[in-house]
C-alpha cells in the first residue's frame, strides 16, 4: 500500500526523515491532525545516539538494540490516561513484537521529532493521542518490519514476501531459518528506506482491539514507576513554597528568624511574588514555612469577590459587542423560549500536587519534572537562567494526573528561580492548599440560550450567546480566528451532534483581572457547551410534553453515529421501562465531543434532604476503532467520576482577591461509597479514532443534571448542585446546614445553600 500524503509531502517521506511532527489545525472549533512534517535525518540519528547508540533506530519513535530488545520514545506524555499502553500495542502490532517485548521511554524536548507546531509546541492534551499517533506508530512500526524482514530476505536470498515475523523473530519456513530482530539491526540499519509498506486489515489484528494490560501497571504496584514527586538526586535539598494568597499580589517583607531556628531548615529563598523555605526534608521545610512572618502587598485584587466577576459576565453579555461564531439560518416566526445558565471556575486538584526538581549549573539547567509540554518548560527556564535553550535539560516523569493543570508551566518557573539561588539540586514541592488556592482554573462562563419552537416543540432555531475568558487566547493566540473567535470556547455548540439547521452561537470576550489566569480543564469548551445545551435540551422536551430520549431521536436522524450510542445506552438501562421509586430520576445526555460520540443515562435518587445519591451510570460510546478495551472502559469511568465530582461539589469563588478554597475539605471530590456503578457499553466501529481523555467528563454534568430535573422536578442552571433547591422541607436543611458549618466541614457544608 503506498503512503498517503498530505499536501505533496508522503508519510513515507515523512519516515524517511527520521522524525514525525505532527502538524495541528482548528476546523470549526474541533481539533483534527492535518499533516506530518519531513523532518532531517541527522537531528534524528543525534536523538538517537543520545538514546545509547543502538543498532537500528529507523525514525524517531523506535530504537531496537543489539539484544533485540525494543524501545517505543513516546511523543506523548502518560498522566494515567493509559496512552503508553495504547502506543505501545500500535508499534508492536505493525512491528511484530508482543507487548510484553516494548520497553517504553519519556521522550526529551525535541519539537523538530514530537512537536505539533500548530498547536504551540510539544504537548499531550486535547484527547488527542491517539488520534494524532494511530496512523502515524503504526507506520513507524511497519517500516521497521520491512527492514528487517528485507535484511533477513538478503542473508537467505529468499523472497522476502515469503518470511513471517512473530516476537522479534524473523522466519522461513520453507528452510526452517530464524533470525531475531537484535541479530538483524545492525543490517537492517544500512538498507534504504522501503517505497511502500503494508499495514494489517484490521481483521488480522492481534492486538489493537483487545483488552490488555497496561505496561505501567506493574511498576505503579510495586513502587518502582518515578513520578516527578519521587525525584531523588545526591546532595538535593527540598524547599516548600507560599506565595501571595491574593491574586496578583507580591511578597512585601519577611521575618524568618522563627523559620530559621527550625532543625533541618536550610535556606530562606525569596522572589517577587512567593518565599521559600529549603530543609533536608519536607517536613522541616514546611515547618520552617509555617514559621515565617510574611506581609503581602495585595494588589488591585484586593476586594475582588466571586459576585463581582459573576456579575461582570452578565454585564458583558447584555452591553459589549459579540463575535459571531456560527449562524446558519434565520431566526423564524414561532415561541421563543430562553434560559440563562452559570458556570463556575474550577480547579484541577490533580492526585500528586505540583513539583518540580531543579538543578542550575553555570553551563546548566537540568528539571526533572512531569509535565504536558516539555519543550515550553526548556524555553521558560532558558528565560530565566539566561542560558542557551540547548544548555537546558528536561527529564519528564509520569505524570499524577494532569487534567490540563500540567499544561502550564509556571510552578516551573517559580522552582527554576528558587533553584538558580542555591548551588545544589532543589525539589520544589506545593502542598495541597498552595496547589488549589494557585491553580489556573477553569473559566467561569455565563450564557444566554433560546430557541424557537413550533406548536408540537420541535426546535425551528437555536441561539447561545457566551461570555466568559479566554484560555486559547493567553496559551496560544496564534490559534485565535481572524475574528478573534475562541474556537475551544465554542466547540459542541457551534457543531451540535443535532440537526439544527437554523441557529445562531455567539461570544463576547471577557477576561478576568490580571492575576486571576483560566487554563485548560479536561475538556473545557465541551464541559461547559454540552452542560448548557444538553440541559437546555431536555428542558425543550419536557415543555413539549416529550420524552427526552425520543425528543432527542428525533433530531438524531442525520447523525445515525451519535443515535447509535443515544440508542444503545437507553436499551441497556431500560429507559422508559417499569416504575421509578419517588424522588428517583433518570437523565439523558448525548454528544459528539473530541471526535467520539457518546451517551450518558445517570439514574439518580434526591432525598428529602436534598442530597443526591447516584444509583448507576450507563454509557453508550463511539471512539472509532478501539485500541485497548480495557483502557476505553477505564478512561470512560474516570472521566464520568471527575465530572460527577465537579458537578456535586465543586467550585472556585474568590473573596478579598483570594481563592477561598484550600484542600478536598472544601474542594470535594466523590468518595468511593458516593460512586455509582457505572457500565460502558460500545458500538463496534471501524472509524478513525476519536479521543477519550475528556469524553466522560464532558457528558456527565448534564446527565446528572437531567435525572435530579426527573427526580424532583428542580431545573439546576448553575453548578454545583445547590442541596437548598432540592430539599422538600427546605428550613430542615437550613438548620443542618447552619450546624454543619458551626462544627466543620461536611457533606451538607461543602458550599453555602443560598
Amino acid at each position: 500500500m503506498k503512503a498517503a500524503g498530505i499536501g505533496g509531502i508522503s508519510r513515507r517521506a515523512a519516515l524517511q526523515a527520521g522524525g514525525l511532527a505532527l502538524a495541528f489545525t482548528w476546523v470549526g472549533g474541533s481539533k483534527a491532525f492535518a499533516a506530518i512534517s519531513p523532518r532531517q535525518q541527522p537531528a534524528d540519528a543525534a536523538a538517537a545516539l543520545a538514546d545509547g547508540n543502538p543498532a537500528f533506530a529507523p525514525n524517531a519513535f523506535i530504537r531496537i538494540d543489539a539484544d533485540g530488545g525494543v524501545r517505543l520514545v513516546m511523543p506523548m506524555a502518560e498522566m494515567g490516561q493509559a496512552i503508553y499502553t495504547g502506543s505501545a500495542m500500535l508499534l508492536a502490532e505493525e512491528l511484530g513484537v508482543e507487548l510484553d517485548q516494548v520497553r517504553v521511554e519519556h521522550s526529551p524536548p525535541n519539537e523538530a521529532l514530537y512537536g505539533m507546531p500548530l498547536l504551540g509546541g510539544q504537548i499531550t492534551g486535547g484527547s488527542t493521542s491517539t488520534r494524532g499517533t494511530y496512523g502515524v506508530l503504526r507506520e513507524a512500526g511497519a517500516v521497521a518490519r520491512t527492514l528487517l524482514v528485507s535484511a533477513a530476505a538478503a542473508q537467505w536470498k529468499v523472497d522476502a514476501a515469503s518470511c513471517t515475523v512473530a516476537r522479534g523473530v524473523v522466519s522461513h519456513a520453507a528452510s526452517s531459518r530464524q533470525l531475531s530482530f537484535g541479530a538483524l539491526a545492525s543490517a537492517a540499519a544500512k538498507l534504504p528506506m522501503p517505497e511502500k509498506v503494508t499495514l494489517k486489515e484490521p481483521k488480522d489484528f492481534k492486538l489493537i482491539g483487545q483488552p490488555l494490560r497496561r505496561v505501567d501497571s506493574a511498576g505503579k504496584v510495586n513502587g518502582t514507576t518515578q513520578f516527578g514527586i519521587d525525584v531523588r538526586l545526591p546532595g538535593m535539598k527540598v524547599a516548600t513554597v507560599k506565595a501571595s494568597p491574593t491574586l496578583g499580589g507580591v511578597l512585601a517583607s519577611v521575618d524568618d528568624k522563627a523559620a530559621r531556628a527550625i532543625p533541618g531548615v536550610i535556606d530562606v529563598l525569596r522572589i517577587k511574588d512567593a518565599v521559600a523555605v529549603v530543609g533536608e526534608h519536607f517536613w522541616a521545610a514546611k515547618r520552617g514555612l509555617d514559621a515565617l512572618k510574611i506581609q503581602w502587598t495585595p494588589g488591585q485584587n484586593a476586594t475582588l469577590t466571586t459576585q463581582q466577576l459573576r456579575a461582570a459576565l452578565a454585564n458583558a453579555l447584555a452591553k459589549d459587542k459579540a463575535i459571531i461564531g456560527k449562524e446558519a439560518g434565520k431566526r423564524p416566526e414561532g415561541t421563543l423560549v430562553q434560559a440563562t445558565y452559570d458556570l463556575p471556575m474550577l480547579a484541577h486538584a490533580t492526585m500528586e500536587p505540583l513539583n518540580t526538581t531543579v538543578h542550575v549549573r553555570p553551563d546548566q539547567c537540568e528539571i526533572w519534572v512531569g509535565t504536558q509540554v516539555p519543550a515550553r518548560c526548556v524555553s521558560a527556564a532558558a528565560k530565566i537562567t539566561g542560558l542557551a535553550e540547548d544548555k537546558v535539560v528536561v527529564h519528564n516523569q509520569y505524570l499524577g494526573g494532569g487534567f490540563g493543570r500540567r499544561l502550564e508551566t509556571d510552578s516551573v518557573e517559580q522552582a527554576v528561580a528558587f533553584a538558580k539561588q542555591v548551588p545544589y539540586p532543589l525539589k520544589v514541592v506545593w502542598t495541597r492548599e498552595e496547589d488549589i488556592r494557585h491553580d489556573i482554573v477553569r473559566p467561569m462562563y455565563h450564557d444566554d440560550i433560546s430557541a424557537v419552537v413550533d406548536g408540537e416543540g420541535q426546535i425551528l432555531w437555536f441561539g447561545d450567546r457566551i461570555s466568559g475568558g479566554t484560555v486559547l487566547g493567553r496559551w496560544a493566540p496564534a490559534f485565535m480566528g481572524k475574528d478573534g473567535m475562541d474556537g475551544d470556547l465554542i466547540e459542541c455548540v457551534a457543531e451540535p451532534c443535532y440537526d439544527l439547521p437554523n441557529l445562531k452561537v455567539e461570544w463576547v470576550r471577557h477576561d478576568m483581572p490580571a492575576g486571576l489566569n483560566v487554563g485548560w480543564w479536561r475538556g473545557v469548551g465541551p464541559t461547559h457547551n454540552l452542560f448548557v445545551m444538553e440541559s437546555f435540551i431536555d428542558e425543550l422536551a419536557h415543555r413539549a410534553k416529550k420524552d427526552p430520549v425520543a425528543y432527542r431521536r428525533a433530531m438524531l436522524k442525520k447523525n445515525p453515529r451519535t443515535l447509535a450510542v443515544l440508542d444503545l445506552a437507553a436499551s441497556k438501562i431500560g429507559w422508559g421501562q417499569g416504575t421509578l421509586p419517588a424522588r428517583v430520576g433518570r437523565g439523558v445526555a448525548v454528544g459528539d465531543a473530541f471526535g467520539s460520540r457518546v451517551c450518558a443515562v445517570v439514574e439518580a435518587e434526591v432525598t428529602p434532604q436534598g442530597e443526591v445519591r447516584m444509583r448507576r451510570a450507563v454509557v453508550g460510546l463511539d471512539c472509532g476503532i478501539a485500541v485497548n478495551a480495557s483502557s476505553i472502559e477505564a478512561q470512560i469511568q474516570g472521566g464520568l467520576l471527575f465530572g460527577l465530582s465537579s458537578a456535586l461539589f465543586s467550585e472556585i469563588t474568590v473573596r478579598d482577591g483570594a481563592i477561598e478554597q484550600s484542600n478536598f475539605h472544601d474542594y470535594r471530590m466523590l468518595r468511593i461509597n458516593e460512586a455509582p456503578p457505572i457500565e460502558v457499553h460500545t458500538v463496534k466501529s471501524g472509524e478513525a479514532p476519536g479521543g477519550l481523555g475528556e469524553v466522560g467528563t464532558a457528558i456527565a454534568a448534564p446527565a446528572l443534571a437531567n435525572a435530579i430535573f426527573a427526580a424532583t422536578g428542580v431545573r439546576l442552571r448553575e453548578l454545583p448542585v445547590n442541596r437548598a433547591l432540592l430539599a422538600q422541607d427546605k428550613e430542615a436543611l437550613k438548620k443542618k446546614i447552619a450546624s454543619a458549618e458551626s462544627s466543620g466541614p461536611t457533606g451538607l457544608g461543602e458550599r453555602s445553600a443560598a
